[in-house]
């Protein structure tokens, strides 16, 4: 198994860790005994056909459905506490006719005071701030509803920053996204995971970026199939087996 650049021991940094993560819809099994280990700093790439899993192990870890297994979390300073976690959901859709900006969204998830009311100076002050975390300050005016793909997944990371979060989960943040505004959100991951030492988990069906980006793939397929370094992984056996099997995916 391979656990990135922190070596065998999670030492004082933050971890996420999963054993024998299982769950079942129904009688039907979706996930069986699932391992995986997340450190502080790490990115972790989830990659695997479509209807793998890889959806529902996040939902696991959100706890947003049952599960049998162990979802441990360890923080610094919260070892009784669970961490704060960052979730953006895959690919939600905004009209593009709906008058709602940027700076609306984060009123209504931030504020008690209705939007329409409009955001007091100190709130506007605090959505250019979060804003900032993805250098889009310019965003605060515009509709959320003609937001280019890129431009959605900024505004949507700076409300999974705040409050600021120990891990941040994204379930396909490249999809939607030009060739060129995948190459700066994943450079914008890069920065925030540095400047936060945040662990960051995602699902991908692009692989080209993992080798540069990520600590470590994990290849599912209703359970762990392979994990390592990214250039172990997709050149692996058990990467070809299973997406010419399936398909799906571009490397």
């Amino acid at each position: 198994m391979n656990i990135g650049s922190h070596g065998g021991s999670c030492g004082h940094s933050c971890c996420l860790r999963l054993q024998g993560l299982s769950v079942k819809i129904g009688n039907d099994p979706i996930l069986s005994g699932v391992d995986l280990h997340v450190h502080c700093g790490e990115l972790v790439a989830l990659i695997g056909p479509n209807g793998a899993g890889k959806s529902t192990l996040l939902k696991a870890i959100l706890g947003q459905i049952e599960h049998d297994g162990i979802i441990a979390f360890s923080v610094p300073g919260q070892r009784t506490r669970k961490p704060k976690i960052g979730y953006v959901p895959q690919s939600p859709v905004f009209d593009p006719g709906d008058p709602v900006t940027v700076a609306d969204l984060f009123a209504c998830c931030m504020s008690k005071r209705p939007a329409f009311c409009g955001l007091s100076k100190a709130m506007q002050e605090k959505v250019l701030e979060c804003l900032a975390r993805v250098h889009a300050q310019d965003l605060i005016h515009k509709r959320v509803g003609v937001l280019s793909g890129g431009e959605l997944q900024r505004v949507l990371l700076a409300l999974a920053l705040e409050p600021l979060p120990n891990i941040l989960i994204l379930d396909e943040p490249l999809s939607g996204v030009d060739v060129e505004g995948m190459e700066s959100l994943m450079d914008m991951l890069d920065e925030l995971r540095e400047t936060y030492d945040l662990s960051i988990l995602m699902t991908t069906h692009d692989f080209a970026s993992l080798p540069r980006y990520a600590d470590q793939v994990i290849l599912i397929d209703h359970k762990v199939v392979c994990q390592g370094k990214p250039l172990e992984v997709l050149a692996s056996q058990d990467f070809t087996r299973v997406f010419n099997r399936k398909g799906g995916g571009s490397f």
